[in-house]
């Protein structure tokens, strides 16, 4: 048996604390040709199911939570139990799939089984199938999620079965030894600087913020839409400014937020948007392990700023400033050590993290590394990758920003009463795209003037 990590409860406390959350995340494949039947379909995904233990296993709780919960062995395992078929009805287009995925996405899973499941669709426009692979967050994170989803697919490029990291050989003994001695001053430095690090995130959740639109309670339902850019344009912008896609993303997320408040009536104000921005604790070596290894930074998005070159400036240098803040490493420093106390306490401390009614952060935007080759499932090409994220704790949006092949998608998630203009945002993140790749290609030299003009301008505890 193997315990869930906090970070791993965590999730399962979400959906205990608040009827209003499914804490599953999905990838949604849209696979050329035909589908096939669902004698063959459920045939393959029995036999691939057995390549990694955990999809054969649910969680068993301790009474009173006395102790962490485990994963163990499903004896009475039966396939039939995580594949389910659907049909599009016409015009069986994109939107159509959207708000079936968003009806797949927000039921909520049965524990008294393994907590994942396939969703066939069939007759999708242009001879086309999909399939939704949907997992709980507390077995899953962004990378681990795609790479089981992989390992469901044809000719996978990691057939093995899944191993467990090895530890590291013995150290001798004189660097054990100097390790002893330093250990009085190595150990409370480190704390130190944890809790230096941890604070600034604290504050950034509890301290009081603007009142927006983008937070507040949230209901069962759920809306999905899609945007979709070019790759290589993002890696294009990336280079002639010298920035990171994951910069190009966030600055496309921050316009169309902006575009978002105006449309609403609010004001773009520089304290509006805190974005929960998940960070990969995952070692390379360790993609194929399904659990979290995840951290956060909570950086807020330049929705005040009207050029688009602008806010990418904006973005590269409060997100520089957060990494060298450590605020992942803190986060990940204080989920260590939470996994080393007993489960009860952190168990009701997880209860009332989540209970705890926050007015600060208002998206979650993560971005996750898709497959780099291309993939078939059935024998049909897998064409495009879409991934959806759950929200909670008052988030009323989710973006997972993926690449596959020359795309990069964002799936956007958001609360069906207090997000209706869902698609406003995905229209808006590719028209920001376009924007900052029109000015890559005009003004590759707009970047270093905003620069030096944004790093004036941002407070230090941006």
């Amino acid at each position: 048996m193997t315990g869930l990590g906090p970070l791993d409860s965590g999730f399962m406390e979400l959906e205990d604390t608040d009827r209003h959350v499914s804490a599953g995340i999905g990838a949604v494949a849209i696979v050329a040709g035909p589908p096939p039947t669902r004698a063959q379909f459920s045939a393959m995904l029995a036999e691939r199911s057995g390549r990694d233990p955990r999809l054969r296993q649910r969680v068993q709780r301790a009474p009173w939570d006395i102790a962490a919960p485990v994963w163990v062995d499903d004896s009475s395992f039966d396939i039939g139990h995580h594949l389910r078929w659907m049909a599009l009805p016409e015009p069986a287009d994109e939107a159509a799939l959207c708000e079936l995925i968003a009806v797949v996405m927000e039921e909520r899973f049965d524990r008294d089984h393994p907590l994942w499941q396939c969703v066939v669709i069939e007759h999708l426009a242009g001879g086309r199938w999909a399939v939704v692979v949907k997992a709980h967050h507390s077995m899953v994170d962004g990378i681990s999620g795609i790479t089981m989803f992989e390992r469901l697919c044809d000719e996978s490029v990691d057939l093995a079965p899944i191993s467990r990291p090895v530890k590291d050989a013995p150290t001798d003994w004189r660097r054990l030894l100097m390790r002893g001695v330093r250990l009085p001053i190595d150990v409370p430095r480190a704390a130190l600087a944890t809790v230096r690090a941890a604070v600034p995130l604290v504050l950034d959740v509890v301290l009081p913020a603007p009142d927006s639109s983008l937070n507040g309670p949230i209901g069962r339902q759920r809306r999905y839409a899609v945007a979709k850019t070019s790759l290589p344009e993002v890696r294009e912008i990336r280079t002639t400014f010298g920035v990171t896609v994951n910069d190009v993303a966030l600055a496309a997320v921050a316009s169309a937020f902006r575009t978002v408040l105006l449309g609403r009536g609010e004001e773009p104000r520089a304290d509006k948007l805190r974005v929960l921005a998940p960070v990969s604790m995952r070692a390379s070596g360790a993609k194929n392990i399904l659990d979290n290894r995840v951290s956060a930074m909570l950086p807020l998005l330049p929705v005040e700023l009207t050029h688009p070159v602008e806010q990418l400036a904006a973005v590269h240098t409060r997100l520089a400033r957060h990494k060298v803040r450590g605020e992942a490493g803190a986060a990940n420093s204080l989920l260590g050590l939470a996994d080393r106390l007993p489960f009860a306490p952190v168990a009701l401390a997880l209860r009332l993290v989540t209970m705890y009614p926050q007015h600060s952060v208002s998206v979650l935007a993560t971005n996750v590394p898709g497959p780099k080759h291309r993939l078939h499932l059935h024998g049909g090409e897998v064409l495009e990758i879409f991934a959806y994220a759950p929200i909670a704790m008052r988030l009323r949006t989710g973006i997972t920003i993926l690449s596959y092949g020359d795309q990069l998608v964002f799936g956007i998630t958001g609360d069906y009463d207090s997000t209706p203009d869902i698609d406003i945002i995905a229209s808006g993140i590719e028209k920001a795209v376009a924007e900052l790749l029109r000015h890559a290609r005009q003004d590759p030299d707009a970047a270093s003037r905003y620069l030096s003009i944004v790093a004036e301008r941002v407070p230090e505890g941006r």
